[in-house]
């Protein structure tokens, strides 16, 4: 089976990516019809666990969307299971140096390009002529987080890992990093002057760049920077924006005996 995401991201197209927090079938099933390339079962803050990615994934599976999860920390047991239940990418947290890269990729590919140990329970349980196990290191999509000044001041290094296919900026931690307020679509010039630097280097190196955004607007302007992966909030934070608009238009309209 060959990674969607993947082939689109090697031809230089934007991939514009969802995010699901909620631990619901329902609500991923439906996420997945909104025309995301890609959506991510975000495991690290959002209330997911690994019983619920396997949900999320079933409910998908009939969608052409690509399944990536966001792991909580880069250790392998998760990156393995993940992967084993049929992500075909994973991105992970507050990788800040070649050496944490390097295990992360150790982590994701099957010997002799890594760790990896095998047991795909899902991600190979469909009978396909070629094996799962053949194709994997080609088609898993390994994306490091870039959080901080320490990830910054290395990312020659981190891209240089063979393995890493691009990054995944996480704009809140940055700005927590560089002593600002944790938020996702940033205006200040120092940071907007990392995002360059950043694209500069993977665009160098034929890798894409990521972003988390707040606002389909400016994952629009991130994506004319040069970024070509775009996630954009997450389905709670959607769900909520969508029923306060609703709430606030109904009484708007409906004038004083509406009114809260």
């Amino acid at each position: 089976m060959a990674n969607k995401l993947k082939q689109r991201l090697q031809a230089g197209k934007a991939c514009v990516n969802g995010w699901l927090a909620i631990p619901n079938g329902f609500s991923a099933e439906t996420m997945a019809q909104c025309g995301w390339d890609s959506v991510t079962v975000d495991m690290q803050h959002g209330v997911q666990d690994y019983q619920s990615m396997v949900h999320c994934f079933q409910a998908m599976d009939r969608h052409p969307v690509t399944p990536l999860v966001r792991v909580p920390w880069n250790e392998p047991g998760i990156v393995g299971k993940v992967l084993d239940g049929g992500a075909w990418g994973v991105i992970c947290p507050m990788i800040n140096t070649a050496a944490e890269a390097k295990a992360l990729v150790s982590y994701c590919l099957y010997p002799p390009k890594g760790k990896r140990s095998n047991g795909p329970i899902r991600a190979g349980a469909y009978g396909e002529a070629t094996p799962y196990q053949a194709t994997a290191n080609d088609e898993v999509l390994v994306i490091p987080m870039i959080e901080t000044q320490e990830a910054i001041d290395n990312i020659d290094a981190i891209l240089d890992v063979p393995g890493v296919n691009g990054i995944y900026v996480g704009p809140s931690d940055l700005g927590l990093s560089l002593g600002l307020k944790p938020v996702l679509d940033r205006e200040e010039p120092q940071v907007l002057a990392i995002y360059d630097k950043l694209l500069a280097a993977t665009k160098k190196r034929g890798q894409f760049a990521g972003l988390h955004n707040g606002t389909p607007a400016y994952a629009a302007r991130m994506i004319e920077k040069g970024f070509r992966f775009v996630t954009i909030a997450n389905d709670s934070g959607l769900m909520a924006k969508a029923a306060r608009e609703a709430v606030q238009a109904t009484r708007k309209a409906a004038g004083d005996v509406a009114a809260a």
